[in-house]
């Protein structure tokens, strides 16, 4: 009786397992953001400023006026654009879906662009809204084109929409702002994804509407299960799938919209992320259960992003690479392999 006990009980510990592990992997990761930069900072001393006891004055302001903002700011946006590729991988059922290759971040960039330079809009609480915007314009784009033909949507055809969407809003954003001086010099430091200018008030600006895109978002799991078994299946079971995706839609917009308005367009994470998740929830016997996957998404997103950022600080100091710059560098072969294993015979 005991041995069948300890047979059940150990897989039902596994997902607890693996929560905690990705949070004590983020607090590392934020222990190792606090300290290093272009002036290292020992654990213990990052430990006492943040318990109020600095060393000094100047060790103090690099962390709380610079680092601890960076940082959380790098936790915000991650879990966003972590969240929102878990979610449009399970909304259309596509391994291929992500913010950035469905031109949903370019649409984001291309409202941030317009609201500057046509209406002088500088604030994050300003622009964000023209992010928004142009974040749901794509993603209602992209569906429409990827549901051109006899085929009707499929991945392969919704990641070419995309790309040809992105391309054609890049086009866009890059002659605003070659015609607009002032905001080029802006511009083309935030399209690179930076994280080094971020401060406390802009987050805690956007922070609601990233609250409401999370909440969103894991409200939406239960019926993704449901739909990663059909539209027919899904419909027989009694959800109302059309509500669904508006559902994911809104959150989708609300998240990628206020991550791209807060450090700009980084791609990759949310296709790379629940790919990782899906692997680890495999492994810690979880199976497919959007319950566990979106969650783990968003912890695990904020992982890469803190990584990307301390990796641009650190290779080539006192100069920084920009966190999107990595990523993008990390991502663009996982995306070729994904590609290449899908059945191009779709298009």
């Amino acid at each position: 009786m005991n041995g069948g006990t300890e047979r059940g009980g150990g897989p039902a510990a596994r997902p607890l397992l693996l929560v905690l592990s990705l949070v004590v992997l983020l607090a590392l990761l934020c222990l190792l953001s606090l300290g290093l930069g272009a002036r290292d900072i020992p654990p213990g001393q990052v430990l006492r400023t943040l318990l109020g006891d600095a060393p000094d004055q100047q060790v103090e302001n690099i962390i709380w006026s610079a680092r601890v903002p960076r940082t959380l700011v790098a936790l915000a946006t991650g879990a966003a654009l972590g969240l929102s590729g878990g979610l449009m991988q399970a909304l259309t059922r596509n391994p291929l879906a992500d913010p950035g290759i469905l031109g949903v971040s370019a649409g984001a960039a291309f409202g941030v662009v317009l609201a500057s330079a046509s209406f002088g809009v500088a604030s994050v609480f300003g622009y964000i809204w023209f992010a928004f915007a142009g974040a749901l314009v794509a993603s209602v784009g992209v569906y429409v084109l990827g549901g051109v033909g006899r085929s009707g949507i499929t991945p392969v055809k919704l990641a070419l929409a995309g790309v040809a969407l992105t391309a054609l809003l890049s086009s866009l954003t890059s002659a605003i702002v070659l015609t607009k001086p002032e905001t080029l010099n802006r511009f083309r430091f935030w399209s690179a994804g930076s994280l080094a200018d971020t401060r406390g008030e802009q987050l805690l600006t956007v922070l609601p509407f990233l609250v409401l895109g999370a909440l969103l978002a894991l409200a939406c799991t239960p019926a993704l299960n449901s739909l990663a078994l059909g539209e027919d299946m899904a419909t027989a079971l009694g959800r109302r799938t059309g509500l669904i995706r508006l559902q994911g839609v809104a959150a989708v917009t609300l998240l990628t919209g206020t991550a791209v308005a807060l450090i700009g367009p980084v791609v990759f994470i949310g296709l790379v992320v629940p790919h990782i998740a899906r692997v680890l929830a495999q492994r810690a016997g979880i199976g497919p259960d959007h319950r566990w996957l979106l969650p783990v998404s968003a912890a695990l997103a904020p992982c890469l992003m803190l990584v990307a950022d301390l990796t641009g600080r650190l290779v080539a100091r006192p100069v920084e690479i920009q966190a999107g710059v990595l990523v993008a560098f990390l991502g663009g072969p996982f995306f070729i392999a994904l590609v290449r294993r899908q059945r191009l015979a779709e298009v």
